[in-house]
């Protein structure tokens, strides 16, 4: 459990000043928000031992000296983001924090701000949430920069599919633009004036999420830039409850979207290099969630992170004050309570294991995916009704509360039908799909290498150069499934774009497709040979395949097909009713609901139970549908020399150190909550004392004899000496 902070392998970020009930001990924290305070956060921080970033809002940000004209003498509020009715979309609740139109003049500003930054001396900037909302593009700013870059009018994206879809392009272009300048001239101030290498980072949300709550960003786009050293998953259960239709019920199905939230953002580092941390969060925005909904919820999207082994950081947390200082419903009823204290000690342990799970996964239990669903960076681009006043009327939008809406009768939209039409019948199958970001097809020679199956539809997104086409021929042919499915009614199909211009006359991006497969653009459902491999043509909306259990089963029924008329046997169909993943030690399992199958996931002991504030020892694990479950193997984990080791604890385990009379370790974690930790020990111990400001004071243990392990209960305090020790002799 002791590792070096300079690994960076856990972080949270916090806004507020250092104080020991939420001090998390992880390895480096990212100090929000630039004002007056943060030279003095940011040494209150590196005095506790922490490697120290800073995190700022790109989108947004208390810059009201900005838009009042005191940093440069003119008014800003022009480059507001702004709907159709004039309103400003704005941040929160506060009327002068609006999302911005990341203009020069605003990205110059930011760049003023972050010097402060780089002055105090942190090591690493996170730029966060680069965020232009679908319902803006209506403010002067806007129509500036789309003169600029189109060098045509302005034309109101509301007013038809081409222009809601061109002004999407130029909103992820703006953001791609002020990050790169920020970015790369921050990095040479660093090195310049303190010959420093700073790096940068871009906290943001997944592309299927921002498609689904109708806002644009860069997504893929920031892996042109070399100035980007990486980028934090913002995924938790604010993004992945927003309700999605499966066989015709829509509701929340957190477990599902998180998996495919995580799957699409580990495409922005696959092959690069860069760094991802993925996020968590025990809580979310949203206030009024009782403390066991959060707990549920947080299970669940930290069991479908830890399903992609290709990542190993996470953000731990944000906000951890909210978290151990805040007050949230109780389940009973009776009101707003602090949090609970068996669910602060279970966070504690999950966080600090978090640090330990750079693991190779189990060769036979490898699941890098071979069932994909392409998405492109352009469904973010087609998410507006042409005949609907704005769904953003209010102006108000901060992305923490999707059922907004609902409140506008625009739940059909919300529900991104199209994508989890093609996702959820096979994920609800055990099929471990994983959605392929379709851009980065261009960008990397071998992107498509390990995939045999991949599904396909332009009914929501659209490819934005014909060579991708090209490509996916190409891998077709050498012994690829693509099943495509879609029947041409998308009105986006008309928008001005390569495939109806310079020559081309095709209806939709599916005929050039087709007639690079040698497949008839008119062919009627079925399955077509190309090469070595199958294409396989299913002509419906592929929300038709969420609407109900006869489309789901359809979509199924047509992968199997084109599987098994590939004729090969390492490409099967073989469903099944849970996922479970070996990652060194540890067990990480999911059981389905709403599947083929309604029965029990057993996984033989023993193991500890890591989602138990105990760590209690099992020597089963029963999982029911729509539970999961975070273990650790005793036997896979126990140490070959027989000596002490450490399973899981909530607290930073340092110093921990062995001798014949027994061993001792320095417990670190917020001041007041209660820790567990449970140790290999070789021997029975016959006491454990906790020494600490010259006091010793025995702290209660449980020895299970089968496991050898022993189970240590104390409570954290701020004194930075204390030392737990446990003897075998008396």
């Amino acid at each position: 459990m002791t590792r070096d902070r300079r690994e960076e392998k856990t972080g949270f970020q916090e806004s507020a000043p250092y104080r020991a009930s939420y001090d998390l001990q992880t390895d480096f924290v990212m100090v929000y928000g630039i004002d007056d305070t943060m030279p003095e956060r940011i040494r209150q921080w590196k005095e506790r031992g922490y490697i120290v970033h800073l995190m700022t809002g790109v989108a947004w940000g208390e810059y009201q000296d900005y838009l009042n004209g005191l940093v440069d003498g003119r008014d800003h509020w022009d480059e507001a983001q702004t709907n159709r009715n004039g309103e400003r979309i704005i941040h929160g609740d506060t009327p002068d924090v609006p999302y911005m139109v990341p203009t020069l003049a605003y990205t110059n500003f930011l760049a003023k701000q972050i010097r402060i930054a780089v002055e105090a001396g942190v090591e690493a900037i996170h730029l966060e949430e680069p965020e232009f909302w679908v319902d803006g593009g209506y403010s002067e700013a806007f129509k500036r920069e789309w003169r600029l870059y189109y060098r045509e009018p302005w034309s109101a994206p509301h007013s038809s599919p081409d222009a809601q879809f061109r002004a999407s392009k130029l909103k992820a272009h703006l953001y791609t633009r002020s990050l790169d300048r920020l970015c790369t001239e921050m990095k040479d101030y660093a090195l310049t004036a303190y010959g420093r290498d700073l790096r940068f980072y871009v906290p943001t949300h997944s592309l299927i999420n921002y498609t689904q709550w109708r806002i644009v960003s860069p997504e893929s786009g920031l892996i042109d830039l070399p100035s980007v050293d990486g980028y934090i998953a913002q995924i938790w259960t604010g993004t992945a409850r927003t309700p999605n239709v499966y066989q015709g019920v829509r509701k929340e199905r957190t477990f599902e979207t998180a998996y495919l939230e995580y799957g699409i953002m580990q495409e922005l580092v696959r092959g690069t290099g860069r760094r991802m941390w993925f996020l968590h969060d025990p809580i979310e925005d949203n206030p009024n969630h009782t403390w066991e909904d959060y707990e549920q919820n947080y299970k669940r999207t930290v069991t479908a992170s830890l399903l992609h082994p290709e990542v190993s950081r996470y953000e731990v947390s944000p906000w951890p004050r909210r978290i151990f200082e805040g007050k949230y419903p109780s389940e009973d009823g009776s009101g707003k309570t602090t949090i609970p204290p068996d669910y602060a000690t279970l966070l504690l342990q999950v966080m600090h294991t978090l640090g330990n799970m750079e693991q190779p996964p189990d060769g036979a239990e490898q699941t890098e995916s071979r069932i994909g669903v392409l998405i492109a960076d352009s469904s973010m681009f087609q998410r507006m009704k042409m005949d609907e006043a704005s769904s953003a009327s209010s102006g108000k939008y901060d992305g923490t509360d999707p059922e907004g809406f609902e409140k506008d009768g625009d739940t059909e939209l919300l529900d991104f039908s199209p994508f989890y039409g093609l996702a959820l019948p096979l994920l609800k199958h055990g099929i471990p799909v994983r959605p392929v970001q379709l851009d980065n097809v261009r960008r990397f020679a071998r992107y498509l290498n390990g995939y045999r199956v991949l599904l396909l539809s332009y009914e929501f997104m659209k490819p934005e150069y014909p060579d991708l086409h090209f490509a996916l021929a190409g891998w077709v042919r050498n012994g690829g499934v693509l099943v495509y499915v879609g029947d041409d009614a998308d009105p986006y199909h008309g928008i001005r774009a390569w495939w109806n211009e310079d020559g081309l006359s095709y209806a939709s991006p599916r005929g050039h497709l087709f007639e690079q497969l040698d497949v008839k653009a008119d062919s009627g459902s079925g399955l077509y040979r190309s090469g070595k491999g199958v294409v396989a043509y299913l002509p419906v909306a592929p929300d038709e395949c969420a609407a109900s259990v006869e489309g789901a089963n359809a979509l199924r029924a047509i992968v199997r097909e084109a599987m098994e008329a590939l004729g090969d046997p390492a490409c099967r169909w073989q469903p099944k009713h849970d996922f479970t993943l070996r990652r060194g030690p540890y067990i990480i399992a999911a059981a389905i609901d709403e599947s083929s199958l309604d029965s029990l996931v057993a996984i033989p002991g023993p193991v500890v139970d890591l989602f138990e504030p105990l760590l209690p020892v099992r020597q089963e694990m029963r999982i029911a549908p729509g539970e999961q479950a975070f273990l650790f193997d005793l036997e896979r984990g126990r140490p070959a020399d027989g000596s002490v080791g450490c399973i899981a604890a909530s607290s930073r385990i340092e110093s921990l150190e062995q001798s014949g009379a027994g061993f001792s370790f320095q417990p670190k974690g917020p001041e007041g909550i209660m820790a567990a930790a449970r140790f290999y020990s070789p021997r029975e111990p016959l006491s454990a004392m906790r020494l600490s400001g010259g006091s010793n004071d025995p702290i209660p243990f449980e020895w299970d004899a089968p496991s050898s392990t022993v189970l240590l209960r104390y409570e954290h305090c701020s004194d930075t000496d204390v030392v737990v020790n446990v003897s075998w002799e008396s």
